[in-house]
């Protein structure tokens, strides 16, 4: 295990040699004929670099501004192929890139000889530590992103999932002032079927009403705990769902549940948990308070997680969305493999950001467009 340079971190693997092209159906990352690949009795190599997200504009919600979300970019490298993962920390979630390198440190995946063990990998990995969901994702991810090139498919195929079932993903506006929300709006909506409102705090009618100056087009609206009073919350559920709001998130703070749930039984609209649900064990609590569940990679240790996630939600009876923090494509085409597996998508943090790092999931007349590439479908740029 080692940390290592940006430059040769981007190094690629000469056995993935996907280029992009320009298809019929738009834009696409090409078709990855790669063969499945046994191990030759290497080892896995883990390494990483610091990574300072860069946003395009400043991005408010109901607690905190940010212009800037700190990042660690993780590989694995096995016997010639590599699995690329990150972990984003936003200010929230209380990690810090050097509480995600110090597990980093600790991860010792020499000792398994096989990486499409999954189980035994990432029960490991988890056992760690009680915490550390980010570092635990970017590993994750990594490992996902080499099994899949090992086995020469992407993780939707592998899943079973049809990529075509892939949602529209909203696309995010953060709290601020009414020039700056018709500027951001304007430069999203003709390339987006939906939208995401920061809301919360007392500019909630003026956020929607310019926004509403410049588009129709549905709207979801996270509220990220910011309302205080279950009655003036449903009141305002009502009149966002007559100015076209189709969803709410974590409408009031994670130890309100029964506020929630009075908001939930009475809403026009669906109501999705975001900060009260981390990992699978928290599901079963909110089944009769919310509508539905938001799966997010950096809360909930990866994609191995999320699966289980996904299913559990369904078997309770709820709605699945997708979210994502700030990050690169990497973590976003990672939480997209089980896009076309829920019901609402909120993957739009690499179109936040002005320094990606890679290529891979893409918005085509609104909808994620999964390419046909191993592992979770990411190139270096």
């Amino acid at each position: 295990m080692k940390k290592q340079s940006r430059r040769d971190f981007l190094k690629t693997a000469g056995a993935i040699g996907a280029v992009a092209a320009v298809g019929a159906g738009g834009i696409s990352l090409g078709s990855c004929s790669t063969a499945p690949k046994k191990g030759s009795g290497g080892r896995m190599k883990l390494s990483w670099f610091p990574y300072e997200l860069e946003l395009q504009h400043t991005f408010t919600v109901a607690s905190y501004s940010r212009n800037s979300t700190p990042g660690v970019q993780v590989r694995i490298d096995y016997d010639g192929l590599v699995g690329y993962g990150e972990a984003s920390m936003p200010p929230y979630l209380g990690q810090t890139v050097q509480s995600v390198t110090s597990f980093l440190e600790k991860v010792d995946l020499g000792q398994f000889p096989d990486p499409l063990m999954l189980e035994d990998i990432l029960t490991y990995v988890d056992s760690l530590s009680p915490g550390d969901t980010a570092a635990k994702a970017a590993v994750d991810i990594a490992l996902h992103d080499l099994a899949g090139k090992i086995l020469g498919a992407p993780w939707y195929k592998l899943w079973g999932y049809d990529p075509a079932k892939a949602p529209s993903t909203t696309f995010t506006i953060g709290i601020d002032t009414p020039d700056v929300v018709r500027q951001k709006t304007r430069e999203c909506a003709d390339r987006f079927n939906i939208l995401k409102v920061k809301v919360g705090l007392d500019n909630d009618v003026e956020m929607i009403r310019t926004i509403r100056e410049i588009t129709n087009l549905p709207l979801a609206v996270d509220a990220n705990q910011g309302w205080t009073d279950r009655s003036a919350a449903l009141d305002e559920i009502f009149w966002l769902h007559e100015n076209g709001v189709v969803m709410v998130e974590q409408p009031m703070a994670i130890d309100r549940l029964d506020d929630i749930a009075w908001i939930t039984e009475r809403s026009p609209v669906p109501i999705f948990a975001d900060e009260s649900v981390q990992r699978a064990a928290d599901i079963p609590g909110l089944a009769g308070a919310f509508s539905g569940i938001n799966i997010k990679l950096m809360k909930c240790t990866g994609m191995r997680e999320a699966r289980k996630m996904v299913d559990i939600t369904r078997a309770l009876g709820l709605k699945v969305m997708l979210g994502c923090m700030t990050e690169t494509s990497c973590a976003v085409s990672a939480a997209a493999q089980l896009s076309p597996a829920v019901d609402f998508a909120d993957l739009d943090g690499n179109l936040l950001i002005s320094n990606d790092l890679f290529k891979g999931v893409q918005v085509v007349d609104g909808r994620l467009t999964l390419p046909d590439l191993p592992g979770i479908g990411v190139l270096p740029l």
